[in-house]
């Protein structure tokens, strides 16, 4: 990752990790529920979590597995997610900072690895997976989740500038076959794999990010002149002249080191 996108992803998240920590789509739902079964089958001793954020799925893996390393480049999410973890009673938690295209970990060091909703903050999501093969034991599983890029390209140009405008460490949210390809170039095998549906709150969403009323204003502006196809891609509710919600896909994928 270079340096200067490295700086945007931790002056975007180093402010707001409390409240990534308190966000409710982060903290459950059937999107984690089916990466936590694929773990259970899985039955890791070692695993992984890539990108943790608030922690949330790191935590969820110390119920599974023997340790886990909770793994982010931002220093003041690393430390929320700890005093997070902690105050659930998890003991099986270390917790290490770094790029994900160059992770500090011997290689093989994991039966799993872990990804959620992150991948689209990467630089170069290919080389990242390239690391999680490195990292993966042979036959050890690697598990992501991330926002589904739309087949339609106004759709997903009208979306990756929604989310840019709200953040603008987000680089682009990725196909499933682009997902499978990068997977597949690095020697991974894809072995399951599902398609959820995240309602997104318009304001706790916009809320996390800390944007400017300004800055607020002119993206519920760009949301509501778009055109009515590209909102409906995504379930855009609107209220009168406020905006409700959207709805994400997200794409789940089990792959296996070969």
């Amino acid at each position: 990752m270079s340096d200067a996108h490295a700086r945007r992803v931790q002056a975007q998240f180093g402010p707001s990790a409390a409240a990534y920590v308190a966000s409710t789509s982060h903290a459950g739902g059937d999107d984690l529920e089916r990466l936590l079964a694929w773990v259970r089958a899985c039955r890791p001793g070692r695993a992984l979590d890539v990108a943790t954020g608030g922690g949330h799925t790191a935590l969820a893996l110390a119920g599974v597995a023997r340790e886990v390393v909770a793994f982010d480049l931002t220093e003041p999410m690393l430390r929320a997610a700890r005093e997070f973890i902690r105050s659930r009673g998890a003991a099986n938690v270390r917790f290490a900072a770094g790029d994900v295209e160059a992770l500090p970990f011997r290689d093989g060091a994991f039966d799993a690895v872990t990804c959620r909703i992150a991948a689209h903050h990467f630089a170069n999501v290919a080389a990242a997976i390239r690391q999680v093969h490195r990292m993966l034991r042979p036959g050890g599983s690697f598990l992501v989740q991330d926002i589904l890029g739309h087949d339609d390209p106004a759709a997903n140009a009208f979306i990756t500038e929604v989310e840019r405008r709200r953040d603008p460490s987000h680089v682009r949210a990725y196909r499933g076959s682009e997902w499978k390809a990068f997977l597949r170039a690095a020697g991974l095998t894809v072995i399951d794999e599902g398609v959820v549906r995240k309602i997104r709150p318009w304001d706790e969403w916009t809320g996390r990010t800390r944007m400017t009323p300004e800055a607020l204003h002119a993206l519920e502006a760009f949301v509501r002149q778009a055109p009515e196809r590209c909102r409906a891609a995504f379930d855009f509710e609107l209220a009168g002249d406020r905006i409700a919600s959207f709805t994400d896909r997200m794409i789940l994928l089990r792959a296996d080191r070969d």
